[in-house]
Protein backbone atom coordinates (compact mmCIF):
# COMPACT_ATOMS: atom_id res chain seq x y z
CA UNK A 1 0.00 0.00 0.00
CA UNK A 2 1.26 3.49 -1.16
CA UNK A 3 0.39 5.47 2.07
CA UNK A 4 1.10 9.40 2.00
CA UNK A 5 0.68 10.20 6.23
CA UNK A 6 0.60 13.75 7.89
CA UNK A 7 3.11 12.56 10.38
CA UNK A 8 5.37 10.65 8.02
CA UNK A 9 6.40 13.78 6.32
CA UNK A 10 6.77 17.26 7.19
CA UNK A 11 5.64 18.35 4.24
CA UNK A 12 2.43 15.68 3.38
CA UNK A 13 -0.89 16.96 2.94
CA UNK A 14 0.30 20.38 3.36
CA UNK A 15 -0.42 20.61 6.87
CA UNK A 16 3.10 20.82 8.05
CA UNK A 17 4.82 24.13 7.16
CA UNK A 18 7.77 23.55 4.70
CA UNK A 19 9.92 26.23 7.27
CA UNK A 20 9.89 27.66 10.54
CA UNK A 21 9.40 31.09 9.27
CA UNK A 22 6.86 29.73 6.87
CA UNK A 23 4.76 28.36 9.65
CA UNK A 24 4.86 31.95 11.50
CA UNK A 25 3.30 33.21 8.85
CA UNK A 26 0.69 30.61 8.22
CA UNK A 27 -2.10 28.43 10.37
CA UNK A 28 0.29 25.62 9.15
CA UNK A 29 2.03 23.38 12.41
CA UNK A 30 5.60 22.81 11.91
CA UNK A 31 5.59 20.00 14.70
CA UNK A 32 3.66 17.00 13.34
CA UNK A 33 0.41 16.60 15.48
CA UNK A 34 -0.51 13.50 17.30
CA UNK A 35 -3.51 10.74 17.04
CA UNK A 36 -5.45 9.66 20.07
CA UNK A 37 -4.76 6.54 21.77
CA UNK A 38 -8.34 5.43 20.81
CA UNK A 39 -7.75 6.51 16.80
CA UNK A 40 -4.56 4.31 16.84
CA UNK A 41 -6.06 1.24 18.07
CA UNK A 42 -8.60 1.08 15.72
CA UNK A 43 -6.02 1.37 12.82
CA UNK A 44 -5.82 -2.18 12.27
CA UNK A 45 -8.89 -2.92 11.44
CA UNK A 46 -9.06 -0.05 8.98
CA UNK A 47 -6.14 -1.38 7.35
CA UNK A 48 -7.82 -4.59 7.01
CA UNK A 49 -10.78 -2.74 5.49
CA UNK A 50 -9.03 -1.24 2.66
CA UNK A 51 -7.14 -4.63 2.34
CA UNK A 52 -10.16 -6.17 1.66
CA UNK A 53 -12.00 -3.60 -1.07
CA UNK A 54 -8.92 -3.77 -2.75
CA UNK A 55 -9.12 -7.29 -3.07
CA UNK A 56 -12.31 -7.43 -4.23
CA UNK A 57 -11.68 -5.16 -7.11
CA UNK A 58 -8.64 -6.79 -7.46
CA UNK A 59 -10.34 -10.25 -8.39
CA UNK A 60 -11.80 -8.74 -11.61
CA UNK A 61 -8.39 -8.32 -13.15
CA UNK A 62 -8.35 -11.12 -15.18
CA UNK A 63 -4.68 -13.00 -16.80
CA UNK A 64 -5.61 -12.08 -20.34
CA UNK A 65 -6.24 -8.13 -19.46
CA UNK A 66 -3.07 -7.89 -18.39
CA UNK A 67 -1.43 -9.95 -20.94
CA UNK A 68 -3.34 -7.66 -23.47
CA UNK A 69 -1.63 -4.62 -22.14
CA UNK A 70 1.61 -5.80 -22.33
CA UNK A 71 1.65 -7.31 -25.44
CA UNK A 72 0.39 -3.98 -26.70
CA UNK A 73 3.97 -2.34 -24.92
CA UNK A 74 5.57 -5.07 -26.24
CA UNK A 75 4.68 -4.21 -29.97
CA UNK A 76 5.54 -0.81 -29.63
CA UNK A 77 8.86 -2.04 -28.00
CA UNK A 78 9.56 -4.01 -30.86
CA UNK A 79 8.49 -1.10 -33.27
CA UNK A 80 11.24 0.55 -31.48
CA UNK A 81 13.62 -1.98 -32.61
CA UNK A 82 12.59 -2.17 -36.04
CA UNK A 83 11.20 -5.80 -35.86
CA UNK A 84 8.01 -4.82 -37.61
CA UNK A 85 7.30 -8.68 -38.01
CA UNK A 86 7.76 -9.48 -34.39
CA UNK A 87 5.23 -6.31 -33.61
CA UNK A 88 2.47 -7.33 -35.90
CA UNK A 89 2.68 -11.16 -34.01
CA UNK A 90 2.45 -9.10 -30.73
CA UNK A 91 -0.73 -7.00 -31.76
CA UNK A 92 -2.23 -10.37 -33.31
CA UNK A 93 -1.62 -11.83 -29.44
CA UNK A 94 -3.75 -8.54 -27.98
CA UNK A 95 -6.33 -8.93 -30.64
CA UNK A 96 -6.39 -12.97 -29.19
CA UNK A 97 -6.69 -11.60 -25.96
CA UNK A 98 -9.11 -8.96 -25.90
CA UNK A 99 -11.63 -11.54 -28.02
CA UNK A 100 -11.28 -14.33 -25.28
CA UNK A 101 -12.43 -11.22 -22.81
CA UNK A 102 -15.58 -10.41 -24.77
CA UNK A 103 -16.35 -13.66 -25.48
CA UNK A 104 -16.95 -14.39 -21.89
CA UNK A 105 -18.45 -11.37 -21.29
CA UNK A 106 -19.86 -9.01 -24.80
CA UNK A 107 -21.61 -6.30 -22.37
CA UNK A 108 -18.12 -5.75 -20.72
CA UNK A 109 -17.15 -1.97 -20.89
CA UNK A 110 -13.96 -1.78 -18.93
CA UNK A 111 -11.53 -4.78 -18.61
CA UNK A 112 -9.36 -3.93 -15.14
CA UNK A 113 -5.35 -4.70 -15.64
CA UNK A 114 -4.32 -3.15 -12.29
CA UNK A 115 -5.41 -2.02 -9.07
CA UNK A 116 -3.27 0.30 -6.77
CA UNK A 117 -4.42 1.76 -3.11
CA UNK A 118 -3.33 5.09 -2.27
CA UNK A 119 -3.61 7.00 1.54
CA UNK A 120 -3.48 10.07 1.99
CA UNK A 121 -3.99 10.04 6.16
CA UNK A 122 -4.78 13.41 7.55
CA UNK A 123 -3.77 13.57 11.40
CA UNK A 124 -4.60 16.46 12.42
CA UNK A 125 -7.07 18.87 15.64
CA UNK A 126 -9.98 20.06 14.16
CA UNK A 127 -8.79 23.76 15.18
CA UNK A 128 -6.03 23.36 12.97
CA UNK A 129 -8.14 21.98 10.09
CA UNK A 130 -10.47 25.02 10.47
CA UNK A 131 -7.44 27.40 10.79
CA UNK A 132 -6.24 26.12 7.42
CA UNK A 133 -9.59 26.48 5.60
CA UNK A 134 -10.02 29.79 6.92
CA UNK A 135 -6.81 30.96 5.91
CA UNK A 136 -6.78 29.74 2.51
CA UNK A 137 -10.39 30.67 1.87
CA UNK A 138 -9.09 34.46 2.53
CA UNK A 139 -6.85 33.80 0.07
CA UNK A 140 -8.94 33.14 -2.43
CA UNK A 141 -11.06 35.84 -1.70
CA UNK A 142 -7.86 37.93 -2.31
CA UNK A 143 -7.36 35.96 -5.23
CA UNK A 144 -4.23 34.75 -4.27
CA UNK A 145 -4.37 31.52 -5.53
CA UNK A 146 -1.45 29.86 -5.42
CA UNK A 147 -1.15 30.78 -1.75
CA UNK A 148 -4.04 28.89 -1.34
CA UNK A 149 -3.02 26.05 -3.33
CA UNK A 150 -0.37 24.52 -0.83
CA UNK A 151 -3.09 24.60 2.36
CA UNK A 152 -6.07 23.08 0.61
CA UNK A 153 -4.63 21.09 -2.17
CA UNK A 154 -4.23 18.35 0.01
CA UNK A 155 -6.79 18.59 3.14
CA UNK A 156 -7.77 14.65 2.63
CA UNK A 157 -7.78 11.96 4.66
CA UNK A 158 -8.92 9.63 2.52
CA UNK A 159 -8.19 5.87 1.10
CA UNK A 160 -8.35 5.75 -2.89
CA UNK A 161 -8.72 2.60 -5.05
CA UNK A 162 -7.81 3.79 -8.37
CA UNK A 163 -8.30 0.67 -10.77
CA UNK A 164 -6.82 0.72 -14.63
CA UNK A 165 -9.21 -0.79 -17.27
CA UNK A 166 -9.11 -1.72 -20.94
CA UNK A 167 -11.96 0.41 -22.90
CA UNK A 168 -13.70 -2.52 -24.67
CA UNK A 169 -15.43 -0.26 -26.70
CA UNK A 170 -12.40 0.94 -28.44
CA UNK A 171 -9.34 -0.22 -27.82
CA UNK A 172 -9.95 -3.14 -29.73
CA UNK A 173 -10.80 -1.30 -32.76
CA UNK A 174 -7.69 1.01 -32.77
CA UNK A 175 -5.60 -1.88 -32.01
CA UNK A 176 -6.82 -3.72 -35.55
CA UNK A 177 -5.89 -0.33 -36.82
CA UNK A 178 -2.43 -0.43 -36.23
CA UNK A 179 -1.68 -3.73 -38.39
CA UNK A 180 -2.59 -1.71 -41.98
CA UNK A 181 0.15 0.87 -40.55
CA UNK A 182 3.00 -1.39 -39.79
CA UNK A 183 1.99 -3.36 -43.44
CA UNK A 184 2.22 -0.04 -44.89
CA UNK A 185 5.73 0.50 -43.71
CA UNK A 186 4.17 3.41 -41.70
CA UNK A 187 6.26 2.69 -38.53
CA UNK A 188 6.00 6.05 -37.40
CA UNK A 189 2.37 6.66 -37.31
CA UNK A 190 1.67 2.84 -35.87
CA UNK A 191 3.73 4.12 -32.91
CA UNK A 192 2.06 7.25 -32.42
CA UNK A 193 -1.53 5.01 -33.12
CA UNK A 194 -0.22 2.38 -30.46
CA UNK A 195 0.73 5.07 -27.67
CA UNK A 196 -2.24 6.65 -28.55
CA UNK A 197 -3.80 3.51 -27.65
CA UNK A 198 -2.14 3.19 -24.81
CA UNK A 199 -3.24 6.37 -23.18
CA UNK A 200 -6.93 5.66 -23.55
CA UNK A 201 -6.52 3.35 -20.54
CA UNK A 202 -9.67 4.40 -18.06
CA UNK A 203 -8.34 4.54 -14.59
CA UNK A 204 -11.51 4.97 -12.23
CA UNK A 205 -11.36 5.72 -7.94
CA UNK A 206 -13.35 4.53 -5.64
CA UNK A 207 -13.13 7.12 -2.70
CA UNK A 208 -12.93 5.60 1.07
CA UNK A 209 -13.16 8.66 3.78
CA UNK A 210 -11.13 7.73 6.42
CA UNK A 211 -12.92 9.88 9.45
CA UNK A 212 -15.73 7.95 8.40
CA UNK A 213 -14.44 4.32 8.20
CA UNK A 214 -12.92 5.37 11.43
CA UNK A 215 -16.04 6.88 12.87
CA UNK A 216 -17.62 3.07 11.27
CA UNK A 217 -14.90 1.17 12.96
CA UNK A 218 -15.16 2.64 16.41
CA UNK A 219 -18.70 2.46 16.61
CA UNK A 220 -18.82 -0.68 15.66
CA UNK A 221 -16.42 -1.43 18.70
CA UNK A 222 -18.83 0.54 20.85
CA UNK A 223 -21.89 -1.36 19.90
CA UNK A 224 -20.17 -4.65 21.01
CA UNK A 225 -19.22 -3.04 24.61
CA UNK A 226 -22.29 -1.40 24.62
CA UNK A 227 -24.53 -4.96 24.86
CA UNK A 228 -22.36 -6.24 27.24
CA UNK A 229 -23.85 -6.40 30.74
CA UNK A 230 -20.82 -6.85 32.69
CA UNK A 231 -18.88 -4.12 31.39
CA UNK A 232 -15.79 -3.24 33.84
CA UNK A 233 -14.72 0.17 34.92
CA UNK A 234 -12.39 -0.12 32.38
CA UNK A 235 -15.09 -0.91 29.84
CA UNK A 236 -17.03 2.11 30.64
CA UNK A 237 -13.91 4.31 29.77
CA UNK A 238 -13.06 2.46 26.48
CA UNK A 239 -16.53 3.05 25.54
CA UNK A 240 -16.39 6.57 26.46
CA UNK A 241 -13.73 7.18 24.70
CA UNK A 242 -14.51 5.48 21.72
CA UNK A 243 -17.93 7.30 21.21
CA UNK A 244 -16.11 10.72 21.86
CA UNK A 245 -13.53 9.65 19.11
CA UNK A 246 -16.44 8.75 16.39
CA UNK A 247 -18.04 12.23 17.05
CA UNK A 248 -14.49 13.53 16.38
CA UNK A 249 -13.95 11.63 13.19
CA UNK A 250 -17.38 12.77 12.31
CA UNK A 251 -16.43 16.16 12.61
CA UNK A 252 -13.35 15.45 10.75
CA UNK A 253 -15.66 14.20 7.91
CA UNK A 254 -17.66 17.16 7.78
CA UNK A 255 -15.08 19.90 7.70
CA UNK A 256 -13.11 17.93 4.73
CA UNK A 257 -16.50 17.68 3.03
CA UNK A 258 -17.43 13.85 2.88
CA UNK A 259 -20.93 14.46 2.80
CA UNK A 260 -24.04 16.70 2.94
CA UNK A 261 -23.41 19.21 5.73
CA UNK A 262 -26.98 18.38 6.67
CA UNK A 263 -26.46 14.71 7.14
CA UNK A 264 -23.81 15.04 10.50
CA UNK A 265 -26.34 16.52 12.91
CA UNK A 266 -28.44 13.58 13.48
CA UNK A 267 -25.33 11.34 14.09
CA UNK A 268 -24.19 13.73 16.72
CA UNK A 269 -27.70 13.73 17.88
CA UNK A 270 -27.23 9.76 17.43
CA UNK A 271 -24.10 9.98 19.54
CA UNK A 272 -25.25 11.91 22.34
CA UNK A 273 -28.31 9.38 23.11
CA UNK A 274 -26.30 6.57 22.92
CA UNK A 275 -24.05 8.36 25.34
CA UNK A 276 -26.82 8.59 27.80
CA UNK A 277 -27.91 5.30 27.17
CA UNK A 278 -24.75 3.69 28.02
CA UNK A 279 -23.59 5.75 30.81
CA UNK A 280 -23.64 4.36 34.54
CA UNK A 281 -22.90 0.94 32.65
CA UNK A 282 -26.21 0.56 31.29
CA UNK A 283 -26.39 -1.82 28.29
CA UNK A 284 -28.73 -2.62 25.70
CA UNK A 285 -29.21 -3.64 22.11
CA UNK A 286 -30.39 -1.95 19.08
CA UNK A 287 -29.30 1.50 19.96
CA UNK A 288 -26.27 1.99 17.41
CA UNK A 289 -29.29 0.51 14.38
CA UNK A 290 -29.83 4.07 13.33
CA UNK A 291 -26.77 5.59 13.46
CA UNK A 292 -25.19 2.54 11.47
CA UNK A 293 -28.06 3.53 8.57
CA UNK A 294 -26.96 6.86 8.63
CA UNK A 295 -23.18 6.02 8.15
CA UNK A 296 -24.16 3.19 5.47
CA UNK A 297 -26.21 6.24 3.78
CA UNK A 298 -23.59 8.78 3.70
CA UNK A 299 -20.54 6.31 2.29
Amino acid sequence: MNQKTLYASLLSLGLIASSPAFAQDTALPHKPQEQTEVGKSVQPQVDANATEQAAEKRKKITADAIAAVAETRNALKLLDEKKADEALAALERVTGKLELILARDPKLALAPVDVEVITFDLIAKLDTIKAVIKEAEDYLEDGEVQKARPLVANLASEIQIRTTSIPLATYPGAIKAVAPLIDAGKVDEAKVALQAALNTLVVTTDVIPLPVLRAETLLRNAEALAENKERTDKDNKTLANQLAEARNQLKMAELLGYGNKKAFKPMYEQIDQIEEKTADGKSGKGWFDKIKQQLSDLM
